[in-house]
């Protein structure tokens, strides 16, 4: 069984990923609808305010704290190969990395980026609004889906 500081790290990386694959779950359910029920003005406006927001400590200690965590998980598991739960850390160290740190950063942030050099107004804007929504929204899925796996996954390893 896992134990002492190894426990301790494990059990963090389960809140970490757990916390986050809450965020992206209630951003696929219902905040990413109802944005896109708003006029597109309105709409843009909106999720650039929220993106601006979302780069504040209290999210981004969350975020990429449990990216760190992961990573360390990952370090420690191969150096220590434990008899048992490798394969669950392993596994839940690379959904997180890959699956959720690695998909906002190739998928969700440049969408965002380019979402924010629009005035919101604009009809660039509204075009570009329809296909962000819809494409923003399904990597986001798969953001939340990883989270949770990767917290799955580390639970698993501490049974």
């Amino acid at each position: 069984m896992i134990d002492g500081p190894y426990f301790v790290l494990t059990v963090l990386g389960v809140l970490g990923c757990g916390l986050v694959a809450g965020v992206f779950c209630g951003f696929s359910t219902f905040v990413m609808r109802g944005l896109a029920e708003l006029p597109p003005a309105q709409g843009v406006a909106a999720m650039n305010a929220i993106n601006v927001a979302a780069v504040r400590p209290a999210f981004m200690l969350v975020f990429i704290g449990s990216a760190g965590l992961c990573a360390v998980l990952a370090v420690v598991t191969f150096v220590l190969l434990p008899d048992e739960g490798t394969v669950e850390l392993l596994l839940g160290s690379a959904l997180y990395l890959f699956g959720t740190f690695g998909v906002t950063v190739v998928a969700n942030v440049p969408r965002n980026d380019a979402l924010l050099k629009l005035a919101p107004g604009t009809p660039e804007a509204a075009v570009y609004w329809r296909s962000y929504v819809r494409e923003w929204t399904m990597w986001n899925h798969v953001r939340a889906v990883a989270s949770a796996a990767a917290a799955v996954s580390y639970t698993l390893a501490l049974t």
